[in-house]
């Protein structure tokens, strides 16, 4: 159980950290957004064990 714990905390933090440089491409760079979204969608599906 502590292995799956440790895991899902490690794909909220992969997903919160892709989701705020999308955030920040989209203000700075808008063109280039889109780099990490595939990211920020397989860790947040990870993440609720949907995957």
């Amino acid at each position: 159980m502590s292995a799956k714990s440790n895991s899902k905390s490690t794909d909220w933090l992969i997903f919160l950290v892709s989701g705020a440089v999308t955030v920040a491409l989209l203000v700075y760079a808008p063109a280039w957004f889109w780099v990490p979204l595939p990211f920020v969608l397989t860790y947040l599906t990870k993440a609720f064990d949907a995957l």
